[in-house]
């Protein structure tokens, strides 16, 4: 599994991060490249960059857990692109061991509304009785019936690894996810099949109105924004039956020559 090289990139801590973007208003664009594109990426952006440095690591551990209704509520509104959509999961930093319980709605003219909890590391792959009232009170401020969280249960897990680069002059964020996987998360706290995206990373640029030098380099190398979704694209991977028609490139493509048992 490749891990993209940082060494060329000046360090950049997280709160000198967080202070250089936290007050802006972001257009987020996401792609899936080719590691070996990904890294010819990084080396062109490195004499402007800096990376996220945190107790000498650039290249930090994620785990999530994903809750949809027995009906897969969440993963069809996406699919069909209904107005009122939620996406409920745990998020785990395994580096820091920090857990939170994340609720998804779709806000005023489609924006993302993300609420958050500190959640235990222990409960991360359930929803507490606490956590699922989180969940409905987050589900009823969006105008989705509440009593969805009630029957929420995790559906898949995925666990991938993030650097975070920073373009100080343009005040622009890129993330590099790689060593993805999905699985497929059985009640009782059980693992059915799995995925992993060999060879593939997923960049995502987040900038202000204008693109930012990494867009503008992915679009010379022949790369457009993309469709994807940890959760939808992964369910869609792992459950082939599914509707799938809005990551139909992104699955036909890219993903379906990597992605492996």
């Amino acid at each position: 599994m490749e891990v993209l090289r940082t060494g060329d990139l000046r360090p950049i801590s997280l709160e000198e991060l967080n202070a250089a973007a936290s007050l802006l208003t972001r257009v987020d664009r996401k792609y899936l490249v080719p590691a070996h594109v990904a890294q010819g990426l990084v080396q062109a952006l490195a004499p402007r960059a800096r990376v996220l440095e945190i107790e000498g690591t650039r290249s930090f551990s994620y785990a999530s857990t994903y809750f949809d209704t027995p009906a897969l509520e969440s993963y069809l509104a996406a699919a069909r692109k209904r107005r009122r959509r939620f996406k409920v999961r745990t998020r785990s930093y395994l580096d820091s061991g920090l857990t939170f319980l994340e609720v998804k709605t779709r806000g005023a003219r489609g924006a993302t509304v993300k609420k958050r909890v500190p959640y235990g590391a222990d409960d991360a792959d359930r929803l507490t009785p606490p956590g699922r009232t989180f969940v409905a009170q987050r589900l009823g401020e969006a105008g989705i019936i509440p009593t969805a969280a009630g029957r929420l249960e995790p559906v898949m897990a995925t666990t991938y690894s993030r650097s975070t680069l920073l373009l100080p002059d343009d005040d622009a964020r890129l993330t590099l996810d790689t060593r993805l996987t999905w699985q497929e998360a059985l009640p009782g706290g059980g693992r059915g099949a799995r995925r992993t995206a060999h060879g593939l990373v997923v960049a995502e640029t987040k900038n202000p109105a204008t693109p930012s030098p990494a867009d503008r380099w992915l679009w010379a190398a022949g790369y457009r924004p993309a469709t994807i979704s940890k959760y939808a694209t992964g369910m869609a991977a792992l459950h082939p039956q599914l509707p799938s028609n809005k990551w139909h490139r992104i699955l036909g493509r890219e993903l379906a020559a990597a992605c492996q048992h």
